[in-house]
């Protein structure tokens, strides 16, 4: 049996697209537009003039918006279940709100992390969750190409 862990787990991602749901309330946010958010939210200092970062610079952050979706996809199922979520399906496609409970719910969140992430979610949902796709999906390739020239590491001319 593997042992399941709550970091980078869809309990972990479905919390915080909760609280980007629940910032954006009582607008609905699409799967995209989360995985997006979600980026903005955890590493908010690759966009600049934005708050500090709450996970550390590593050079696989470009592989972490690959795998996002089926995470928060799954966490957002398992806080639908608890009345949390609820998912919206009409000619526009399938969206995501948060319910009244989930204020509530994350109000419980008192630790320190936990304040940093609610604050994060709200400057990520006022800095992106209104943009046209086009310009969020620009906004996020901005700021992962930003930190891809970060991690590059220039070889001696002797070596090449």
């Amino acid at each position: 049996m593997k042992p399941s862990s709550v970091f980078n787990s869809p309990v972990e991602l479905g919390l915080r697209a909760l609280m980007l749901l629940a910032e954006s309330h009582p607008k609905p946010l699409d799967i995209q537009r989360l995985v997006i958010l979600d980026y903005l939210l955890v590493h908010s200092g690759d966009l600049e003039g934005g708050p500090e970062s709450l996970h550390p610079p590593s050079p696989l952050r470009a592989g972490e918006v690959s795998v996002r979706r089926g995470l928060i996809e799954d966490g957002l199922h398992l806080f639908a279940t608890k009345g949390l979520v609820t998912r919206i399906a009409n000619e526009a496609g399938i969206s995501y709100a948060a319910e009244e409970l989930a204020a509530a719910f994350l109000d419980a969140f008192t630790s320190t992390y936990g304040a940093a992430l609610r604050s994060r979610a709200a400057w990520a949902v006022e800095t992106a969750g209104a943009l046209p796709d086009a310009d969020a999906a620009t906004l996020l390739e901005k700021t992962i190409g930003r930190w891809k020239t970060e991690f590059v590491v220039d070889e001696p001319e002797d070596q090449l």
